[in-house]
């Protein structure tokens, strides 16, 4: 195998398994806890709540649907990154094989 080859198809793959679950809570805790809020939109959101609660004083409704869009960000993020680190599980690539192997 040249280098590259090697790199391609056993140093990355490993690295990349290795990778995907701090890269995950990376990614979930940006989307709390920093600008990257912003530039989805979501601080405009939380303002507009701030605004409407200054006028009709309906504070947990408001705040209440701010919290589950966040939670839904949140929880979308979370299965997409669980999904691709059951499909890099080199145990499971394995079971499906011995599988289709069986069937047929």
């Amino acid at each position: 195998m040249s280098p590259i080859q090697t790199m391609r198809y056993i140093v990355f793959p490993q690295a990349f398994r290795r990778v995907i679950p701090p890269l995950g809570n990376e990614f979930i805790s940006m989307l709390k806890d920093t600008s990257l809020v912003s530039v989805i939109g979501f601080e405009e959101l939380f303002r507009r709540a701030q605004l409407i609660v200054a006028d009709n004083y309906r504070s947990f409704e408001l705040y209440a649907a701010v919290a589950i869009i966040y939670l839904a960000l949140t929880l979308i993020s979370s299965q997409a990154f669980s999904f691709l680190e059951r499909y890099m599980d080199p145990s499971r690539r394995k079971r499906r094989l011995r599988q289709t192997h069986n069937l047929s």
